[in-house]
């Protein structure tokens, strides 16, 4: 059975030495204690969101609320290259969070909310703070069931002009639109720095979005023969990416 993951304070995590003890405490130890009900003894992964693990023993536990964790190990990862950021349209329901995340899950380095000019769901300024927390909330608990040191960034709200600001910066950026005839796996990505994956809303691109993404230098590129959700459209194009790259 793997080991449990749980987040640490970076702070605590960059002052915690092999043969130390380290206090998991607040909402994660909370949860460690009461809803995952670890035990003494027992072996676990403490992780910073920045790269940094921390492998441990459980040594005592604390009423409900904390455990005192045994360093045995500690490793710091790098931050994984190249770097793929996900431009996701945001979407009705859950959809987004389902969105994020797989995206998660799979490996995504960033995630930016895109407000497409035919995204069915709008956010006003105070949805947009909202729903930007309950994305990063799923990403931190998304990046724990997936075992990743690293936790995504989730940026504010941007619009379409910010986004082909995005691509214009990029390496290289993929728009994946139901209209392009090239497909993705046909570009050469081997050697590029950092990828721009942009996910379009369910009402698909405007024309007003292609013409100024690829007059910014994106390349419109299809999946496959199928129409993909946007909630699914990202993990995939990811796969394919992070295969390509040498990711995976």
């Amino acid at each position: 059975m793997s080991a449990s993951v749980f987040l640490i304070d970076p702070e605590r995590a960059s002052d915690a030495k092999v043969g130390n003890e380290v206090i998991l405490d607040g909402p994660e130890g909370r949860h460690a204690v009461a809803v995952q009900r670890i035990r003494v003894g027992e072996t676990v992964h403490l992780v910073d969101g920045r790269g940094r693990r921390i492998v441990g023993s459980v040594e005592e536990l604390t009423d409900k609320n904390s455990a005192t964790v045994t360093v045995e190990e500690i490793d710091d990862e790098f931050e994984p290259r190249p770097r793929i950021t996900a431009v996701q349209a945001i979407a009705k329901a859950d959809r987004g969070e389902l969105a994020v995340q797989m995206l998660t899950e799979a490996g995504i380095d960033s995630i930016v909310p895109w407000q497409a000019e035919h995204s069915v769901a709008r956010w006003d300024e105070a949805k947009a703070l909202k729903n930007r927390e309950k994305w990063q909330s799923t990403a931190r608990e998304a990046a724990k069931q997936a075992r990743r040191a690293w936790i995504p960034r989730v940026d504010p709200l941007t619009g379409s002009a910010g986004i082909a600001d995005l691509i214009a910066n990029s390496s290289v950026a993929f728009v994946l639109d139901e209209q392009a005839s090239t497909p993705l796996t046909s570009i050469d990505i081997s050697t590029v720095h950092d990828v721009l994956l942009v996910i379009g809303p369910e009402g698909g691109l405007s024309d007003n979005e292609r013409e100024q993404f690829a007059d910014a230098g994106a390349d419109l590129v299809r999946l496959g023969p199928t129409v993909l959700r946007t909630s699914t459209a990202g993990v995939a194009a990811l796969s394919v990416v992070s295969s390509r790259v040498g990711r995976w």
